[in-house]
């Protein structure tokens, strides 16, 4: 299967999953002329939102209070989700609101990882790292979709299989944390898991701009031919 095969399957089961699970929603949204932009604004509050509770150490709140956390971070995801199908199907989709959400959805992924490192779950230079290479997987798609290469499905690690995957990690460690209260004698075992974690998800992420690259190029060279 060649790559352009394998994104436009990628977004064939994107679009079908998406069919099938928010259409509810969506068309409440749409008959209570909820817009877009309302929706993008939501969904980076929520995300400030995690970041100021991960800042403060709430995936190690008691365990009653430690799904807040991936609970919000469900909300960001279906916000940026529900954005651009409300605008979609109501077909206002415009420039201005595609720049506004663009420009928070990576406002949203920068307070994530500063919540992260204030929360101590992230070293800062990691942290920092993290987050350039956020912003380049982003600037790939930008720059090449501003040579006509539609990068829509590129690369592993797109936004939202990122928020997917922090909701994931954040339901484990808070697991983590409080079977570490439990068993104390091997605590550090349990403790071990967002390290492993920060670590994996950091090779994705070179992995999706690795991706990202090659796709880009082979696209300019036929382009250019």
């Amino acid at each position: 299967m060649s790559g352009t095969e394998h994104t436009n399957k990628k977004r064939t089961n994107q679009r079908r999953f998406l069919d099938k699970f928010i259409d509810l929603p969506v068309n409440y949204l749409i008959k209570h002329k909820i817009s877009p932009t309302f929706l993008s604004y939501m969904g980076f509050i929520c995300s400030v939102s995690v970041a100021f509770l991960l800042s403060i150490g709430g995936l190690h709140f008691p365990f009653y209070l430690s799904w807040v956390i991936p609970f919000i971070l469900f909300l960001a995801g279906a916000f940026d989700v529900f954005d651009g199908e409300v605008a979609r199907r109501t077909n206002s989709n415009s420039k201005a609101g595609a720049f506004l959400d663009s420009n928070l959805d990576r406002l949203s992924d920068a307070v994530l990882i500063i919540g992260l490192i204030l929360g101590n779950f992230l070293h800062y230079i990691l942290g920092y790292i993290i987050l350039f290479l956020v912003i380049m997987i982003s600037y790939i798609r930008a720059r090449a979709e501003n040579e006509g290469i539609d990068m829509k499905g590129v690369g592993f690690m797109e936004r939202a299989e990122r928020l997917i995957i922090l909701w994931f990690a954040f339901i484990a460690e808070f697991w983590m944390n409080y079977f570490g209260t439990i068993f104390l004698d091997i605590h550090f075992i349990f403790e071990l898991f967002f390290p492993i974690f920060t670590l994996v998800f950091t090779g994705l992420l070179i992995l999706t701009i690795v991706q990202r690259l090659i796709f880009s190029f082979k696209a300019l060279n036929k382009l250019d031919e």
